[in-house]
């Protein structure tokens, strides 16, 4: 876990990708631009402020919700569904919640970790990367996991890296899960998988929303 935390300082604070163009890629030249080995970022204007990180070849976005002060967005691999899929990118968003002083990253982390351990006591797993900051704000990671993910219907067990941060107004999470084979006893976390998943994620940047500025949002690729 540790070579998995001084990864994430280090891929924070710098990484290469794709330049923006003066407009929004179509389906296809994004997935040329895939091929040929970049890495695309994302930009999203979610409650107050823009969201950018690294959005993975494959992906593609099957749901997106905004609920009250809940915002979510999945991605899954082609073929796959928000039912059925073998992994899903997910970004989140919590609306006015950075106002309360007893939420932390950590214990906005631990909270889902939480969740996690509920479903599956027996096949827990999971490691707190550590606190760290995304530019000025406030930021915690983990990995963490269910043996036997679902106990009621189709058995298998699932991983998740978890990204959470502090923005000015809002909470927001990246998260990268991946199912596979049931477990009874907890997985081993593989440092190197997740290690991988995480620079793949990078650069991720959280941004002013400009009025009236279209995609693909200028003033958050410029210095990231």
């Amino acid at each position: 876990m540790v070579k998995i935390l001084l990864l994430l300082l280090s891929l924070l604070a710098t990484c290469p990708f794709a330049a923006a163009d003066d407009h929004a890629p179509n389906k296809n030249e994004v997935e040329g631009l895939r091929e040929q080995g970049y890495s695309l970022k994302t930009i999203s204007p979610i409650f107050s402020q823009l969201v950018m990180f690294s959005f993975p070849k494959s992906f593609t976005p099957v749901y997106e919700n905004t609920k009250g002060g809940q915002y979510i967005r999945e991605s899954v691999l082609p073929g796959e569904s928000t039912e059925k899929w073998s992994q899903m990118i997910t970004i989140t968003g919590a609306k006015g919640l950075a106002s309360n002083a007893n939420v932390t990253p950590q214990v906005f982390a631990n909270s889902i970790a939480g969740g996690f351990k509920k479903a599956c006591p027996t096949s827990f797993s999971g490691a707190g990367l550590g606190g760290f900051k995304i530019d000025n704000h406030d930021a915690f990671a983990a990995v963490v996991g269910c043996g036997v993910a679902n106990p009621t219907g189709d058995l298998y067990s699932e991983t998740m890296l978890l990204i959470v941060i502090k923005g000015q107004s809002d909470y927001y999470t990246i998260q990268w899960a991946e199912r596979s084979a049931a477990s009874p006893t907890p997985i081993k976390i593989d440092d190197a998988k997740w290690a991988d998943r995480l620079k793949r994620l990078t650069p991720i940047k959280l941004c002013p929303i400009v009025p009236g500025e279209p995609t693909p949002y200028a003033s958050c690729v410029g210095g990231a």
